[in-house]
């Protein structure tokens, strides 16, 4: 557990890579998986990464990453890797990025299931819309986490936690 000013963060990571982070309080050991590793330098530098981005001295991160997912959500959870750091992008955007324009609600599922969530920035995808739409740690956190990183966030409005992206 890593404390930081959201709250205490699970980190858990497999001999290839961070797999891992959740939020205090939305976890459980059985989702830990028999071959995560407690106390490895992979996940003392995690920590240290997300202690210097919450610092504001840290706008990417450079860790090994083996996320579990299909080959559409990695390709969706690549292509989240790229948006910079303090910028939003759309589903509709993503999509079009990853070479599946009508994917949209696709893209938006496999955004909410980003398991390595601030790191593989899901917080940085909005609805077309201007909407703030899904995120695990809850809407108030990912428009705090925008703020952190100096998001616009003039033309960013809230919207249901529920609802999924229609563009």
């Amino acid at each position: 557990m890593v404390p930081t000013p959201i709250g205490r963060l699970l980190l858990v990571a497999s001999a290839r890579g961070l797999v891992r982070i959740s939020f205090d309080g939305r976890w459980s050991y059985a989702e830990l998986g028999p071959d995560w590793h407690e106390g490895s330098e992979l996940l003392r530098e995690a920590a240290q990464q997300l202690r210097d981005y919450f610092d504001g001295t840290r706008r990417s991160f450079t860790l090994a990453l083996a996320p579990s997912g299909t080959a559409f959500q990695q390709r969706v959870w690549d292509a989240l890797a790229l948006i910079p750091y303090g910028a939003v992008e759309s589903y509709a955007s993503v999509a079009a990025r990853i070479g599946a324009p009508a994917a949209v609600r696709a893209v938006g599922a496999a955004n909410g299931r980003n398991p390595l969530p601030i790191v593989v920035p899901c917080h940085r995808v909005i609805g077309s819309d201007g909407g703030l739409t899904g995120f695990g740690g809850g809407l108030a956190l990912k428009r705090r986490l925008l703020a952190h990183e100096g998001a616009d966030l003039g033309q960013v409005r809230d919207t249901p936690q529920a609802s999924l992206p229609l563009a």
